[in-house]
């Protein structure tokens, strides 16, 4: 535990002043901890052994939700859009949740992917409203009432972005430790079981679902702002993908994971892009597999000091 959390001051360390250092990393850095929220909201739903590869749906409706108030000049506040997104991003995963948590297994992820791609679809056809496939631009907004430069606001929501991370990944981790998050594992192990007590799974999965949605919302407000341009890229199945992708690579064993994982992935997708560009995405599915045989409890278990090794599901013996 205590090594755990010196790594965990170390890398928030790290982090904070890097960008002191390389200010051409700041936007790269920021990226990396947007997805890693995505990711952190899939390593919930994964602890009840289900897997979401829709969750581009929640992080491109919150970036387009920034990008048309931001427009509209209705909240030209980036302190104001950041949780307006979310809340956008909250208040479908509360709609669409109530459908998806009936399912299990392949069901529940593909029917996520389902809803996901509608959305991408609509973004795509519905041109006069959203811009198509060219997306639509969202206007630098200002930050705390003050007008910024283009590297200053980069700065200032890099910094803010990190807290938040922070923030959230508490929250998470005291959510895992209580006994709602203890009926999130049972769910994976024995939900019969669960039932018998009393409990309703469906209850439990739609409460973390939401919390998944909302923290997915909350990465893709941050990206329209760091961005500046919104596309229906955020909402298509690759991108979804690349959460799922960033929730293994990291591990699910501590909520460091997936930030763990969004930090490698962009720094072996920006370097296999330089060195390999024709062959990067097999260097990405090259190094997957090397972590699922190797290393299946991720890079969080690594570090951890737990040899890779996943932890014991609790029941199994």
């Amino acid at each position: 535990m205590a090594r755990q959390l010196v790594f965990g001051l170390a890398l928030i360390a790290a982090l904070a002043v890097f960008p002191l250092f390389s200010p051409w990393s700041t936007v790269i850095l920021t990226v990396a901890l947007c997805e890693g929220l995505a990711a952190l909201g899939i390593m919930v739903l994964l602890r009840a052994g289900q897997v979401s590869f829709g969750h581009g749906l929640f992080f491109s409706f919150s970036a387009y939700a920034v990008a048309f108030l931001a427009a509209a000049k209705v909240g030209h506040e980036a302190l104001i859009l950041i949780p307006v997104g979310m809340a956008a991003s909250g208040l479908l995963a509360a709609i669409v949740g109530l459908f998806v948590v009936r399912y299990r297994a392949i069901f529940f992820g593909m029917l996520n992917l389902a809803i996901s791609m509608v959305f991408f679809s609509l973004l795509e056809k519905l041109f006069p409203i959203t811009g198509g496939a060219d997306g639509k631009r969202v206007p630098r907004p200002t930050f705390a009432g003050l007008e910024f430069g283009r590297e200053q606001f980069e700065l200032a929501t890099f910094y803010v972005t990190l807290v938040l991370c922070i923030v959230a990944a508490l929250f998470v981790a005291r959510y895992l430790l209580s006994p709602g998050g203890k009926a999130l594992e049972a769910i994976k192990s024995n939900e019969t079981r669960l039932e018998y007590l009393g409990v309703s799974p469906r209850k439990v999965l739609y409460g973390a679902y939401l919390l998944s949605g909302l923290l997915a919302g909350l990465g893709g407000a941050i990206i329209a702002l760091v961005s500046g341009h919104v596309t229906p890229e955020l909402a298509y199945w690759v991108r979804s993908g690349e959460f799922v992708f960033i929730a293994i690579l990291g591990g699910i064993g501590g909520v460091a994971g997936p930030f763990l994982g969004a930090l490698m992935f962009q720094i072996i997708r920006g370097y296999a892009a330089v060195y390999a560009p024709e062959t990067w995405h097999a260097v990405l599915g090259v190094m997957l597999l090397v972590i699922i045989f190797f290393a299946p409890a991720g890079l969080y278990g690594i570090v951890a000091g737990k040899g890779g090794r996943p932890q014991r599901e609790e029941g199994r013996r």
